[in-house]
């Protein structure tokens, strides 16, 4: 796999045109409803890593599984993509990646089935809240703006933002990209609203990442701005292609999609996610899908009553 070295952020924004932006991996849509963008690519801040973090969490044994307003009892239904690697994608006719299997041991720990299915990423909060599934994964970077439309559970990763070129090309990171680069964004996802909203460019949109990917590979545009995970699931030795530049981002967390008014899954969610991060699960999936990538020093999943056992 082809990737520079990654760089990670200060306070200070590494150019002018990296300043004011939305944040992370996932999208809700150009669209994004905020009174304006928020400088998410210029470090983190543990206030707002804390805001919406509980303090802790209802003990699983106190969880009340005819309560959570499932759609179908006894079975957590999920709306995720097929084509993202290695965070959620299809494999074998098998829903998997990272976010995929956490959910999986969550939903152990709660006792209850998790049923995935297929859908766009441009839809899929709007199908949360509208209760069509119970639970949106997809690496959801926990906007402020998303809050106005869907609820989210605790953290339990972090995103980065990147940058593919070809290995020839003289874009090397966010800095070379200007108004007469084709740069290609997956709709309604927050790398769209951060090339349209903030560097002010009218992208190269596609639905799919295999169509961004495959428009990159064959010329038709110059660039993909892309949540950083995702691209590193598409680029391969031998493709001509390279991520130029990551960029790590903790202003928000990304979190499991629940509909804003479902107190109860969202409460059960994050007792089992702290579960999962006290009996070290959460650090094996981590490891096992990102064997590579560290940590960030001032974050940590789930309450901020949950302790990460050391390796």
């Amino acid at each position: 796999m082809k990737k520079s070295a990654l760089k990670w952020l200060t306070t200070a924004p590494i150019a002018v045109a990296l300043a004011f932006t939305l944040a992370a991996c996932g999208g809700a849509g150009t669209d994004t409803g905020s009174t304006g963008p928020t400088d998410a690519l210029a470090g983190s801040d543990q206030t707002s890593l804390d805001k919406y973090t509980t303090d802790d969490v209802t003990p699983l044994d106190s969880v009340k599984k005819d309560e959570l307003g499932l759609v179908t009892p006894g079975t957590i239904s999920v709306g995720t993509l097929s084509d993202a690697p290695p965070n959620i994608f299809l494999k074998d006719g098998k829903f998997t990646g990272y976010d995929n299997e956490l959910l999986r041991a969550m939903g152990e720990k709660l006792g209850l089935k998790v049923e995935f299915k297929s859908t766009d990423f441009s839809a899929l909060l709007a199908q949360v809240e509208n209760k069509q599934f119970d639970v949106g994964s997809s690496s959801i970077s926990t906007t402020d703006a998303r809050r106005k439309n869907v609820g989210f559970t605790n953290g339990y990763d972090f995103g980065y933002m990147a940058v593919v070129a070809k290995t020839d090309s003289d874009i090397k990171g966010f800095a070379d990209l200007t108004d007469k680069t084709r740069i290609a964004v997956i709709t309604g996802t927050v790398q769209d609203d951060y090339v349209t909203n903030t560097l002010k460019y009218e992208p190269v949109r596609f639905s799919d990442y295999n169509t961004a990917y495959a428009n990159l590979k064959n010329g038709q545009v110059d660039a993909w701005v892309a949540p950083s995970q995702q691209a590193q699931g598409q680029v391969k030795d031998g493709d001509g292609t390279v991520i130029a530049e990551e960029v790590v981002n903790t202003q928000n967390f990304t979190a499991y999609a629940v509909n804003s008014e479902n107190k109860a899954l969202t409460d059960a969610l994050n007792s089992a996610l702290d579960a999962v991060i006290a009996d070290g699960t959460w650090s094996k999936l981590t490891k096992q899908w990102y064997p590579e990538r560290p940590m960030p020093e001032d974050w940590t999943p789930g309450s901020k009553a949950a302790t990460v056992p050391k390796a």
